[in-house]
């Protein structure tokens, strides 16, 4: 197994970095945090000209035909500067539309459209039904989705729905494990923006009344047959989703696999977005401990502050070992994406945690100020660790895994 980058891997990363080095997204989320939200600045066109939109969506439909290895590269900047490009919200959507050959994936790839999927979840042994993310504890069923052939009506609601603010196109997965396609201004759809803790992430609550969409199917073939002859339900998603991901032809889908695979999608994005704002958290502190004195010593050389940092550094070495292998795993091993996936977003997200509040305990009384930029990052781990399923989801599904193994 060779985790090493390719030049054109090292070429993506850069690329990106140079990209959002542009904007000056920490200083704008100061001003928001004051109530200026409009500061923020739009990166969806340069989202846009940098073609991550086309990432993930084949090239005989418009796109660059990427891995979700090379996605999560680019997730990965983003997180180190807490960038708010509607990155999670859009990727696991053009995976689907391109698996169903959807005819507007041309139109998505070249920016020209931007669709955002609603998380759902697929069935694990603690739940064994699609559900959505709801406003409380428990979460409510998956959508409805009615109607016999290509013409259907969505009917449901999805709480804390990442990047759907100013979506043009939904793509929404059934209670059955289907899958529409609704246009955001369609009658029926109400997108309702919602005030959150991290100002860098646009959520909104996403309520479905009889909207009218279109089905968008891939091949029932073969793994179809193979989910529905299996009994345990964690087994059989898990399963499909890993042919999901095998097959690049779409002949040995079905369209609940691909509903399943980009729910893993999104759990490795979000562990590498997560995996690099624990970087930058990690540089802020050891940064600090160098320049900051006491007692005429730095504060890094206290045994208090090198062991915590230390355990950061650990931390996110494991994430990214971690992340690194569920993005080899989906085009080498999709039998083991699944887990590995949810073991990338489990370890991630508990890093970012520690790694939050090491930052705000390092730099003392100043790292708990309003004016200070660690709150952003504490901020951005809180939020994370709730959103499409929750770090806790991810942590019990691998728990699902290795304890019935």
């Amino acid at each position: 197994m060779d985790l090493s980058l390719t030049d054109e891997q090292e070429f993506l990363r850069e690329a990106a970095r140079g990209t959002l080095s542009r904007f000056k997204v920490i200083e704008a989320a100061h001003e928001a945090l004051d109530g200026g939200l409009e500061k923020l600045p739009d990166l969806w066109p340069a989202a846009r000209e940098a073609g991550w939109a086309g990432l993930l969506i084949s090239e005989e439909h418009g796109g660059a035909g990427l891995g979700v290895f090379d996605a999560m590269l680019v997730a990965e900047e983003t997180g180190r500067v807490l960038a708010p490009v509607p990155f999670l919200g859009l990727l696991p959507a053009t995976a689907i539309l391109d698996a169903a050959g959807d005819a507007r994936c041309a139109a998505v790839a070249a920016g020209e459209l931007r669709p955002v999927w609603i998380p759902t979840r697929p069935p694990g042994d603690l739940e064994p039904n699609w559900t959505v993310d709801g406003p409380g504890v428990a979460r409510p069923a998956a959508p409805t989705i009615e109607g016999d052939g290509d013409a259907v009506r969505v009917t449901g609601h999805a709480a804390y729905v990442p990047d759907a603010p100013g979506a043009d196109l939904l793509v929404v997965v059934g209670v059955d494990g289907t899958v529409a396609a609704v246009d955001a201004g369609a009658d029926g759809v109400t997108i309702e923006q919602v005030v959150r803790y991290d100002v860098t992430r646009a959520v909104a609550h996403v309520t479905l009344d009889g909207a009218q969409g279109v089905r968008l199917a891939v091949d029932d073939g073969v793994v179809a047959d193979a989910a529905t002859s299996t009994s345990g339900a964690a087994r059989s998603t898990e399963a499909v989703a890993a042919d999901a991901a095998t097959s690049t032809s779409g002949a040995a889908r079905s369209t609940e696999a691909v509903a399943a695979d980009a729910w893993y999608v999104a759990q490795a994005l979000v562990a590498a977005e997560t995996v690099g704002t624990v970087q930058t958290t990690l540089e802020m502190s050891v940064q600090y401990a160098k320049e900051r004195f006491t007692f005429g010593r730095a504060i890094g050389s206290y045994q208090a502050i090198k062991h915590e940092l230390t355990e950061v550094l650990r931390r996110l070495e494991n994430s990214r070992s971690l992340l690194f292998y569920a993005g080899w795993a989906r085009d080498s091993a999709p039998e083991e994406f699944a887990l590995a996936a949810s073991a990338a977003r489990s370890a991630a997200g508990a890093a970012l945690d520690f790694a939050a509040r090491s930052n705000i305990n390092v730099h003392g009384g100043i790292g708990a100020t309003w004016e200070h930029d660690a709150p952003l990052y504490f901020r951005r781990a809180q939020l994370t660790r709730r959103l499409i399923g929750g770090h806790g989801d991810a942590t019990d599904r691998v728990a699902e895994r290795l304890l019935a193994a």
